[in-house]
């Protein structure tokens, strides 16, 4: 069994990615339509086109950490090399240079394609170093449960500290208010990645004699009919969080007319997404994560639909619903992540190549393939429904944030249910799995 203290140090690797993670899906579309001046159709064509790059970037990411081989392992170097690069782009992304409207959407294009860059040469390294700490199926579960316990507390950091620190360093200024803020998350985050680094270590360690070209490995991994399933399901739950998150935001000012409560609804969001990742491992121990998984996605389902129902007026059962999805939601995060180490597994079963990198890297493209998917949807649909920023929007506008707040993320848990009731691995066989690979090795 891996020690407390290793789980948290592993943690703490996602605390400081999510400090930029969960400012860039709560804040980045409201900074760039509302501060920026760049138009939510642009906004939303952007998410989308930035992330295509990492149809090329992630999967070769993913191949060059499995060739990686240094004296500190394959993935735990690149916390290190990639934290100052990726602290630094992210102070670049919430920069607002005094551009005409075409140099604007320039810069956000090259600074968030430059942020994107980086957030996959330490993410991926990150995730795939939680595939490789144990070969224990409980036990993954346990690791991703302290990760995304930890890495939300990042994000409630970012919930309940950003515009308190905006009007704080801005002094009026929200320009300069989000730099620094954006400046001030990104030095801490650059010290857990140090912290990550130093506290954990590689167990797992692909055959020695196993040498990777990018065909062979792609070739693999598409025989791996565990991971395209898994690959789906993560695209479009992702999907459905970042519709609901980017227009969380957008909700609380439009459709709730509450522009003093988005920091109290974020955060509370937050507090249900660290509930619920808390959860996932005493989940587990009494159901398959599998089954646990689709009866979550559909609980999920249930309550954004019922919000659907909420007037503005009823604040307190528009908290509660917030809560309630973040809870039942991300409950089912850590067993998203703990699958991705089983299909590696099961990969490497049924082929003998080991390609923890890639499988990882494979399945983080989709997940952020869903993350701009979501995105480019919220700033369309804003469009579609002539959202005008700064001001009180018409009742065609309000209907549609209220929609896509709603009854867009339910249809994408529905969706994500109906794909994981396909997927076969559940914990009798993937027991199995790891015992027949001990002996193997």
């Amino acid at each position: 069994m891996l020690s407390r203290t290793e789980k948290i140090a592993y943690g703490l690797g996602d605390t400081a990615s999510n400090i930029i993670f969960q400012t860039v899906m709560l804040f980045l579309a409201f900074f760039y339509t509302d501060i920026f001046g760049i138009s939510a159709a642009a906004v939303g064509t952007m998410f989308l086109v930035v992330r295509l790059i990492d149809a090329v970037t992630d999967p070769l990411m993913g191949l060059l950490t499995d060739k990686t081989r240094s004296r500190h392992g394959q993935f735990r170097p690149y916390l290190v090399w990639m934290a100052v690069p990726f602290a630094v782009f992210s102070v670049f992304a919430f920069t607002t240079p005094d551009f005409d409207e075409n140099g604007k959407l320039i810069y956000a294009y090259v600074t968030y394609t430059l942020l994107m860059l980086a957030y996959t040469a330490i993410n991926i390294p990150y995730s795939a170093l939680g595939g490789v700490l144990t070969e224990d199926p409980s036990e993954r579960v346990s690791v991703q449960s302290y990760r995304f316990v930890l890495g939300m507390l990042g994000g409630l950091l970012v919930t309940t500290c950003t515009l308190p620190l905006v009007d704080w360093f801005g002094q009026g200024s929200q320009v300069v208010g989000y730099q620094l803020t954006i400046a001030a998350l990104s030095v801490l985050g650059m010290m857990l990645f140090v912290v990550c680094f130093c506290g954990t270590k590689e167990r797992i360690h692909p055959p020695k004699q196993q040498q990777l070209s990018l065909r062979e490995a792609l070739k693999t991994l598409w025989q791996n009919e565990q991971w395209r399933r898994l690959s789906i399901a993560a695209a479009l739950v992702l999907t459905g969080i970042a519709l609901k998150n980017t227009l969380a935001v957008y909700y609380v000012k439009y459709y709730l007319l509450r522009d003093d409560l988005v920091t109290a609804f974020v955060s509370t969001g937050m507090v249900g997404n660290i509930i619920g990742c808390a959860l996932a491992q005493y989940v587990c121990r009494y159901m398959d994560k599998v089954n646990a998984y689709i009866g979550i996605q559909v609980l999920a389902a249930i309550v954004c639909v019922a919000a659907y129902w909420i007037a503005p007026e009823q604040l307190t059962a528009a908290f509660i619903m917030y809560f309630l999805w973040g809870l039942f939601l991300q409950m089912g995060t850590p067993m998203l992540w703990a699958k991705i180490a089983d299909v590696a597994d099961y990969g490497y079963w049924k082929t003998g190549v080991r390609a923890t990198g890639l499988v990882y890297s494979s399945v983080v493209f989709f997940i952020k393939f869903g993350l701009a998917l979501g995105g480019a949807i919220s700033g369309w649909w804003l469009a579609f429904y002539d959202y005008t920023p700064n001001q009180i929007q018409n009742i065609e506008a309000q209907h549609g944030i209220q929609l896509a707040f709603t009854v867009l993320p339910a249809l994408a848990s529905l969706l994500v249910a109906a794909v994981m009731l396909r997927y076969t691995l559940k914990q009798k066989r993937v027991q199995q799995i790891s015992e027949a690979l001990e002996q193997y090795s």
